[in-house]
């Protein structure tokens, strides 16, 4: 049962390393076929160990010491053609062989070891960063959404860039933000920022009122964290902002900017910006301002498609340090659905940035449909 199990694993283990492994075996072959040939003197034994090395560096153990038993085979053939297997010089090597393989299969048993720690980690973190920024529904009444994240670091799938939507009673509320700093201590503030917006974007009437209890969780969080991490860089932190509230029974969208970049306008192949008249600090920051924030109303009819970003998305730049211009871009996408929107944008974005961002970004987009939809 056991011999059966470890040939499964071997046959598994050829499979996911072909062609590679073609490579240890026709060296062993060719080192064994000229070893026989050569002249007395010449000895080319040495050269087998190099098989086993090179299938740890691609191969699991189980192939690492399969491969060096058959280049322990393979020299005693050798020592057989050439002289005798109790020969002092090939018993060496043969010894030495042994010794080597058994190494290098450790290494490769340690190396597939940490490799699979590896792959846990990455499936507990990406399900944690799941659970945090969570994908918007494809429906959410008379709204159709889509949201992206690109994350500037390599392997990450959250940073300091966050999203969210709330359905209530009356509609739909949105924010996007945009945390000061990058590491943990951006995931760990955009967390904080989600999990109060979920809390409270169905417990606040009016929008000012949401933004008001927002800045008030923000500004806690970040004294708590003060205090338990002892670094003055903490107390600095905010976070831009927009938050939207979409009623179903009226074509228009309220909205309160906290310093965020301002949402657009998609409507019949142009392209309108919501620039708000009064717009309040970030989130973090509301002991600058005195008075209660306002909201600004806007046109949102059935057909129009709002499209939501970070300053990831232009401030990205090109070679020669150009930033990527949105708001022509958008413009060149006409009549397509959120998902299509975002996906052209995000190439077009990727292509413009060389393949990699200096910033995270995040894109929200929603479509109001016809009230028969």
């Amino acid at each position: 049962m056991v011999f059966r199990q470890w040939v499964q694993s071997l046959r598994s283990g050829i499979r996911r390393s072909s062609p590679l492994i073609v490579v240890p075996f026709a060296l062993i072959a060719v080192v064994t076929v000229v070893d026989i040939i050569a002249p007395p003197e010449v000895h080319l034994g040495p050269f087998l160990v190099a098989a086993p090395a090179l299938t740890a560096s691609f191969a699991g153990p189980r192939m690492t010491a399969f491969v060096g038993a058959v280049a322990v085979l393979a020299q005693a053939m050798v020592a057989v053609a050439r002289t005798s297997i109790n020969d002092l010089n090939h018993t060496y090597q043969i010894i030495a062989l042994f010794l080597i393989s058994a190494i290098v299969t450790f290494f490769a048993y340690l190396r597939e070891r940490h490799a699979t720690e590896m792959v846990q980690l990455r499936t507990v973190a990406e399900a944690a960063q799941r659970g945090v920024l969570r994908p918007p529904p494809a429906r959410s009444g008379p709204l159709r959404l889509a949201a992206v994240y690109l994350a500037a670091e390599a392997g990450a799938q959250l940073g300091g860039d966050l999203y969210a939507t709330a359905r209530t009673a009356e509609g739909t509320r949105v924010i996007i933000g945009d945390v000061r700093g990058k590491g943990l201590d951006a995931i760990n503030t955009a967390a904080g920022v989600l999990g109060a917006f979920r809390a409270l974007a169905r417990q606040e009437k009016s929008l000012p009122d949401l933004v008001s209890r927002l800045e008030t969780s923000v500004a806690a969080h970040r004294i708590d964290a003060l205090h338990e991490a002892e670094d003055e860089t903490i107390a600095e932190a905010f976070v831009t902002a927009v938050v939207l509230d979409i009623p179903d029974g009226a074509e228009v969208v309220r909205l309160v900017s906290c310093g965020h970049p301002p949402p657009l306008v998609l409507r019949a192949g142009q392209m309108r910006l919501l620039g708000t008249k009064d717009p309040a600090p970030p989130l973090g920051l509301g002991h600058l301002l005195t008075t209660r924030p306002t909201e600004d109303v806007f046109a949102f009819d059935a057909g129009d498609t709002l499209l939501l970003y970070t300053d990831g998305v232009t401030e990205a730049r090109d070679r020669s340090g150009d930033f990527y211009p949105l708001t022509e871009r958008i413009t060149l996408q006409r009549g397509e659905s959120p998902e299509a929107l975002l996906k052209h944008l995000c190439a077009d974005l990727l292509l413009h940035a060389g393949g990699s961002l200096g910033d995270d970004a995040a894109l929200v987009a929603i479509e109001r449909l016809p009230t028969a939809e």
